[in-house]
């Protein structure tokens, strides 16, 4: 545990002079986009937590902005301690569980502002990973391809964002790991008290949630359930501080269905730590 925060520390402080993606959830998808020119550098620290056992991870991800409407993102893990039994999930950055190196773009195709600082839009994702490890749920691990999709509402007060997505692995060696539909759904809220400009800080505090099914794994083009193949829903708060040009958050998902395999260990929470500056 010790030296999970060492690295934490060593891997937060090297945020110098770069843009976070800023002011949405952790888990949940989201739709904003950076300006043209923009670029982003996030790092977090992330922990996943069963009956059995606990995985530390720390990842780092990179935005820039391609136009106001297009970026680009690269996302790398540093694993310091796996699960042996790790669930098969992703959110809005890839969970600790998956030790994957990704790239993706993201396209915001749709975005109506009325109001005074009132939009709805909608964005898509479509991603490329590589993994990190060669077996993953006693299934040989390849590439994958990622879609996904969010739509949204934001204004100064309230902020609301419901999204899916699907990962496809491709087969390596006669093996192909399921592949993984999910669903997101996020609610958030700024207190008055919060609405003036900086230097005061400025919070906004987020409900999300995520949901997975992730499907059969194939050996020699043959169907079969492995032990790590479990449906989960999960629900948790977080929070996002804002310092000018810095921002921290931090929440945490619980189970609330948890449909497991025989001799799945049952999860206990996903928690993640964010810190991030912004140009």
């Amino acid at each position: 545990m010790k030296n999970y925060f060492l690295i934490l520390f060593i891997g937060l402080s090297t945020l110098y002079k770069v843009g976070a993606q800023g002011h949405g959830p952790i888990f949940g998808l989201q739709t904003p986009t950076l300006a043209k020119g923009g670029v982003n550098l996030n790092a977090a620290g992330m922990s996943i937590a069963t009956e059995d056992e606990t995985s530390y991870m720390l990842r780092y991800t990179l935005f820039y902005g391609i136009t106001e409407d297009l970026q680009v993102t690269l996302t790398t893990p540093t694993m310091i301690e796996g699960l042996e039994n790790a669930p098969r999930t992703r959110g809005n950055s890839i969970m600790p569980a998956n030790g994957d190196i990704e790239a993706s773009l993201w396209y915001r195709f749709f975005s109506n502002a009325f109001g005074v600082g009132k939009r709805f839009e909608s964005t898509a994702i479509l991603g490329v990973s590589a993994p990190t490890e060669d077996v993953r749920g006693q299934v040989n691990v390849g590439n994958s391809i990622h879609g996904a999709i969010s739509t949204g509402y934001a204004s100064r007060v309230w902020y609301a964002w419901i999204g899916g997505g699907y990962q496809y692995y491709l087969e390596k060696d006669n093996e192909q790991l399921g592949d993984l539909p999910y669903v997101s759904l996020v609610i958030g809220y700024r207190p008055d008290i919060f609405m003036g400009d900086y230097p005061k800080p400025d919070w906004r505090i987020f409900i999300e949630s995520l949901a997975e099914f992730p499907g059969d794994s194939k050996i020699d083009g043959q169907f079969f359930s492995t032990e790590e193949r479990s449906e989960n829903v999960l629900v948790g708060p977080s929070i996002l501080g804002l310092f000018g040009p810095w921002g921290i958050s931090f929440g945490a998902l619980f189970p609330v269905v948890q449909d497991l395999k025989p001799n799945m260990p049952r999860e206990r929470y996903r928690v993640s730590l964010n810190i991030s500056y912004w140009l």
